[in-house]
């Protein structure tokens, strides 16, 4: 009897910084959580090439809590015209998918200054079908700071 198991782990990285230098770094946090619509969407329907299959094409951060295992949304997602952005996509060492974004301040992305505390992925700029989301201590960002994002689902 084969007894391997597979594990699927999300974790993400948040810097804030100004005039290129970091203000706040939230290092590399996980496990995160990877919701029921994330498990059925974006992992068995995609292996399965079945209709309702989604693919991640956007990160968002927010100023909310922990995603729920049902949670269709990311809790407090930062609402703006540019409340997510789409992420450049990296293989790393064949068993870990990693996202990576830029918030620019010059994208206007917080209309005040917020305390960010999570980040979540998606498949939709606008469609509520998170695929997962994690947690950090919350860090107070300003309208003149960027935020450099990264986060990855690993697969051992």
């Amino acid at each position: 009897m084969n007894n391997e198991g597979c594990k699927i782990q999300g974790f993400s990285r948040v810097k804030i910084t100004k005039a290129g230098k970091v203000i706040g770094d939230s290092g590399f946090i996980g496990p995160n959580q990877i919701t029921n619509v994330g498990f059925l969407n974006y992992l068995c329907h995609l292996l399965g090439n079945s209709a309702g299959s989604r693919q991640v094409a956007f990160i968002a951060l927010g100023t909310g809590g922990t995603t729920a295992s049902n949670a269709t949304g990311l809790p407090g997602e930062i609402m703006s015209s540019t409340q997510r952005k789409a992420p450049t996509y990296a293989n790393v060492g064949s068993t870990t998918a990693q996202f990576t974004a830029t918030y620019a301040s010059s994208d206007s992305f917080l209309s005040a200054a917020a305390n960010l505390s999570n980040i979540g992925l998606f498949n939709s700029s606008a469609e509520n079908s998170i695929f997962a989301g994690n947690t950090f201590a919350s860090s107070s960002c300003n309208t003149n700071q960027n935020v450099n994002v990264t986060y990855q689902i690993r697969f051992s």
